[in-house]
């Protein structure tokens, strides 16, 4: 039996990868954005362990939930799930490429760590000249290419972790909207499987996956000096170090 932490787990992919891992008898704590949203959650998803609050747009809010999660003690593994898409670019930018950075440094290090991107993340681009100066200018496709990356750059500094990104595919849930073509439950399968299964594909790190298949993805999130200084960047925003 594994433990697993879920951020964005409120609802849509998060919500229904929690009650897919419970039901397989693994510990799930969800988290949702306010205290509103994690009662219905708690309410919606029978059997979580319990679920800790934060808007992961605020940077210390953020932090405070690490600190929250740590209180919880050590987790298997953590699934980084929330994201948002139609919303301003300052939101995009704190909530789908600060805020897993931030929680990636500062959660205990599990043996597991599981990013959703998007298959939309082969139209962006890093775009790290803008972190400082112009964030206007950052897309949703970016900030999907800033997942692999991060997933990649933890692969690479962390060898003793398993580290790997999900492309769930366009999928009919809120962000994904009723006109979505993809198939809904293989659209979680693929984070469920990275987070606990002992098959020898999900045993792996440094990839990025679409339906439990390694799959083809942006060059750019290959390129080590990117990488580190994608890294870099996030710590002069954030002030957390990734050790």
């Amino acid at each position: 039996m594994a433990r697993v932490f879920i951020t964005g787990s409120a609802d849509g992919l998060g919500q229904l990868a929690a009650k897919a891992l419970i039901a397989q008898g693994h510990q799930v704590v969800l988290h949702a954005r306010n205290d509103t949203r994690a009662q219905e959650a708690l309410n919606l998803v029978r059997g979580a362990e319990t679920v800790v609050t934060a808007d992961l747009s605020s940077i210390e809010e953020t932090k405070q939930l690490a600190a929250k999660v740590n209180a919880l003690s050590r987790f298997d593994a953590v699934i980084h799930n929330a994201g948002v898409y139609n919303t301003s670019t300052n939101e995009i930018f704190a909530v789908n490429t600060l805020a897993p950075y931030i929680l990636t440094c500062l959660i205990e290090k599990p043996q597991r760590l599981v990013y959703l991107s998007s298959g939309m993340h082969m139209q962006g681009s890093s775009k790290l000249d803008s972190f400082k100066t112009d964030i206007s200018r950052m897309s949703y496709s970016d900030s999907k290419l800033h997942v692999l990356m991060l997933a990649k750059a933890a692969a690479r500094r962390w060898p003793d972790v398993y580290s790997n990104a999900v492309d769930p595919g366009w999928v009919p849930t809120k962000m994904g909207g009723q006109g979505a073509t993809d198939d809904l439950q293989k659209g979680y399968e693929t984070q469920v499987w990275l987070a606990v299964s002992s098959d020898a594909g999900a045993l792996t790190t440094g990839r990025y996956f679409h339906h439990k298949k390694e799959h083809r993805h942006n060059p750019e999130a290959d390129d080590v000096q990117l990488q580190d200084r994608f890294l870099l960047l996030c710590e002069e925003i954030t002030g957390v170090p990734f050790s």
